[in-house]
């Protein structure tokens, strides 16, 4: 065992003040590294486990000397401390990262999941007598919603990913990206799948699409259509969808199903569900996504991102943690496991996927995104939802 000051450079960040007993460094990041390294190609896969074995982590060179101390304490007895996140990311998604920032660091990791815009309302709710230290939204507009409560994040985290993946005056950073897409059924000829939202509510479809007005990301892509159309456009859509007799669904992983199954033609989802089926039915999998070009929103990127709370008792490991899940190691994690696009770092995205920079999405500001209130209150008035 060696005591020693750990400088983490994680995105240039800047030193952390604490003196850590060091009981596992590099092997302890092998294994991190390791659901990552797995889903690379071969030698992808080994020059990532050669790096991380010269002290550097998977997909960064080794001088970036990032070093995570195991169940470590100070040598004054005391322990690294605690951190409360709250998550509007799934459990089966999230958790296993979460785990991993905390085998490697020992601090004392608690986690309370639901959907993005409940846990936004509850830390309304709580203000300052939340236990809080971050929030991670699956959205942006439930990050939004809540900048008032957010402090202000250092450069080094704000500035680790694209200048739109960030909020503009540094109180959330994205961490992940997400595209809207349209799934459809692979019989079903490329030539004949509409090529915007708005051509769904031709008399072609009729009974054939698939949507989830409950979940998260469809309002967050409606809201988006309320800034893009405006109130009355968008509320006709959402109307001729339904006289169209749109199939409602409670959220996305059943509509990629039904669309591989041809319950129905196509769908309204996220790029990354698919690709799941893939991972467990193979490519066979009968569905395929449709990357829109038109600009509007149903081409939409969104990001998952975090914030990190005023009122946080334990604002040091926020930041480090956040310094985590925006480093290579976290950031190949999502790309290779979750299948979303990765922000920051080296780490490049699913080589199935378009690039980022390819995707013709709309330009907007993520911070009119925070009016759930109103696209749920249209949703209901059109008769979308109860």
């Amino acid at each position: 065992m060696v005591n020693i000051t750990l400088g983490f450079s994680v995105l240039s960040g800047g030193p952390v003040r604490k003196s850590w007993t060091l009981l596992l460094t590099f092997v302890a990041l092998v294994a991190v590294c390791l659901p990552a390294v797995a889903c690379m190609s071969g030698d992808s896969a080994a020059e990532a486990a050669a790096t991380a074995g010269e002290g550097g982590v998977a997909g960064q060179s080794a001088d970036s000397s990032t070093r995570w101390a195991v169940n470590s304490s100070s040598p004054d007895g005391s322990d690294p401390g605690s951190l409360v996140i709250y998550a509007g990311r799934s459990e089966s998604l999230v958790a296993p990262v979460i785990k991993q920032f905390k085998d490697a660091t020992g601090i004392d990791v608690q986690v309370k999941y639901g959907g993005s815009s409940a846990v936004a309302a509850t830390l309304q709710e709580e203000g300052e007598k939340s236990p809080a230290d971050v929030f991670w939204s699956q959205e942006p507009g439930a990050l939004a919603a809540l900048s008032p409560m957010f402090q202000q994040l250092p450069l080094d985290i704000t500035n680790a990913v694209p200048g739109w993946a960030a909020a503009s005056d540094g109180t959330w950073v994205g961490i992940t990206a997400r595209a809207r897409v349209i799934v459809h059924n692979s019989e079903l000829d490329k030539s004949e799948v509409p090529l915007s939202v708005e051509e769904l509510t031709d008399p072609q479809w009729k009974g054939r699409v698939a949507w989830a007005p409950t979940n998260s990301s469809f309002r967050i892509m409606v809201t988006a259509m309320r800034h893009l159309w405006g109130e009355e456009k968008t509320g006709d859509w959402l109307k001729d969808m339904i006289a169209n007799e749109v199939r409602v669904y409670p959220k996305n992983t059943p509509i990629v199903d039904a669309v591989g199954n041809g319950e129905v033609d196509i769908g309204l989802v996220n790029h990354y569900y698919l690709h799941r089926f893939k991972a467990e039915y193979g490519n066979d999998f009968g569905a395929r996504n449709l990357f829109l070009k038109d600009g509007g929103p149903g081409s939409l990127v969104m990001v998952a991102g975090s914030g990190i709370l005023k009122t946080s008792q334990n604002s040091e490991n926020a930041e480090l943690f956040l310094r985590f899940i925006l480093s290579d190691v976290a950031q190949q994690y999502f790309a290779a496991t979750v299948y979303e696009y990765p922000l920051a770092g080296a780490v490049e995205a699913d080589p199935r996927l378009p690039p980022i920079e390819n995707l013709n999405a709309p330009e907007i500001d993520f911070a009119v995104l925070d009016d759930l209130a109103g696209t749920e209150a249209l949703l209901r008035k059109v008769g979308a939802i109860p």
